[in-house]
């Protein structure tokens, strides 16, 4: 149903390794910055695919870069601060379900049937929702790898 696209999932990998070098950093130090290279070297990932992704989450505000050769990249707030849905926003943009899923009224919309429709209202619920839960994960609990998945299971009803 929803997949993200490798430029997600490569700018996942990158923050995680920005939180983890954040994490490392004595309190009260400035946090290094690591280079778009030397995360591509240490991860098997396209290096270009993977500067787009850090550059658009630069652009986003997530992280901020330093240029020079000395440069790179570091989290622009505490890994706490930093959800999912922040992150796959800056790299996807809102995640649609249906082709009529855009605002009413704008270039995205378009549908003939919207006056007997019965699903637009329903899936935009769940897009919702889907919103909702990507919210409440943190860049720190993907790095901490303390994600509990009974926190998103609802009981059956």
């Amino acid at each position: 149903m929803l997949k993200l696209t490798k430029r997600t999932e490569y700018g996942l990998i990158a923050l995680v390794h920005l939180a983890d070098k954040a994490a490392e950093a004595p309190a009260g130090s400035e946090v290094e910055v690591v280079s778009a290279r030397a995360i591509g070297d240490q991860f098997p990932v396209p290096k270009r695919l993977l500067a787009e992704a850090l550059k658009a989450l630069q652009a986003d505000g997530i992280v901020e870069s330093t240029r020079g050769a000395q440069g790179g990249y570091r989290l622009a707030k505490p890994a706490s601060e930093i959800s999912l849905r922040d992150v796959v926003g800056a790299l996807e943009g809102s995640p649609m379900l249906t082709t009529c899923d855009g605002p009413a009224g704008g270039e995205e919309h378009s549908c003939e049937m919207e006056s007997v429709c019965r699903i637009r209202s329903p899936l935009a619920r769940v897009r919702m929702g889907i919103w909702a839960l990507l919210d409440g994960v943190t860049l720190e609990s993907i790095a901490s790898r303390s994600i509990d998945p009974a926190e998103f299971v609802s009981p059956a009803s």
